[in-house]
């Protein structure tokens, strides 16, 4: 089923960049295999937005794994929801191999390979959407948004994780005096992705953001392990590249300003969100998310 038109108010205010999708999924085809040994803050990533559930009182019967990889959240959610169907969904079907792995013999996620912006599932399906660090590779966010809206019951969870502007800015920064071009991808901003789950009339939406960092001996190190887990893909209006040996070698001049204590950080600003499908109809709602920022 497709998406739900958008009304003229209901335009996406936070598409930022175009992603080809085909070039996206050959990138974590590529990457499966290899993709959970280098995935160390992902795992960590995930492993946070796990226990995020901890203080949240529901009993799902169907819950859906949007952008599963391969499968980090899966055997905790078996763990924690006992009786509960899960759906691991991914665009990459080499990642959904690797997802197949967890379960048991009695209990195996259903795979399903497809686009979290035009979810294969009709209205009120799912009790619970969870959705670790996927929504960044979204053209349309808000596409993503009423999609998850449409297929939860009424009453159902939102739980997700998600990049925000401050990821991956030391190397942002190596390229910014090299030339104007966007070597790396843009993030959103976690006031407007709060914005953009009460327009697409999620309710009590709360929405945190910590900054992760992670240490690297050489740049070379980090650009191995980014291309490694698929993350080497830039959007479609990017007009960058790797460039040749001597603009690379800049970069890894330039990245040396950040170096502390013998190691180059590559900083991950990570934000994470909930939010709620009405049980009714909702009335026009108004500005009450809840924002917590740490470090």
């Amino acid at each position: 089923m497709n998406p739900p038109p958008l009304s003229e108010d209901k335009a996406s205010t936070v598409l930022l960049q175009a992603f080809d999708q085909t070039r996206v999924r050959r990138a974590f085809d590529r990457a499966a295999d290899r993709y959970s040994q280098y995935a160390v803050l992902q795992n960590e990533v995930c492993r946070r937005l796990l226990e995020k559930l901890d203080v949240v009182k529901i009993k799902p019967e169907f819950i859906l794994d949007a952008g599963t990889g391969t499968g980090a959240a899966l055997t905790d959610l078996f763990s924690r929801y006992k009786k509960a169907q899960l759906v691991a969904l991914d665009i990459s079907e080499n990642m959904l191999a690797q997802s197949a792995q967890h379960g048991s013999l009695l209990r195996v996620p259903h795979l399903v390979c497809a686009d979290i912006e035009s979810l294969p599932f009709a209205d009120n399906t799912f009790d619970l959407i969870f959705s670790s660090l996927s929504m960044q590779w979204c053209n349309d966010l808000n596409a993503a948004f009423l999609e998850a809206r449409r297929v939860l019951k009424p009453g159902g969870l939102f739980v997700f994780a998600t990049f925000g502007p401050d990821t991956l800015k030391e190397l942002r920064s190596s390229w910014a005096s090299i030339d104007d071009a966007s070597h790396v991808n843009q993030f959103i901003d976690m006031h407007d992705i709060g914005d953009a789950l009460l327009q697409d009339q999620f309710a009590e939406p709360v929405m945190e953001a910590e900054i992760i960092t992670v240490t690297y001996d050489s740049v070379d190190e980090i650009m191995h392990d980014l291309k490694a887990i698929g993350a080497n893909v830039t959007a479609q209006n990017s007009r960058g590249g790797l460039g040749g040996k001597a603009t690379l070698q800049r970069v890894r001049k330039n990245y040396e300003q950040f170096r502390k204590n013998n190691l180059l950080p590559v900083s991950y600003e990570v934000i994470y969100g909930h939010a709620w499908k009405p049980a009714t109809n909702p009335k026009k709602s108004s500005d009450n998310t809840q924002f917590v920022s740490f470090s």
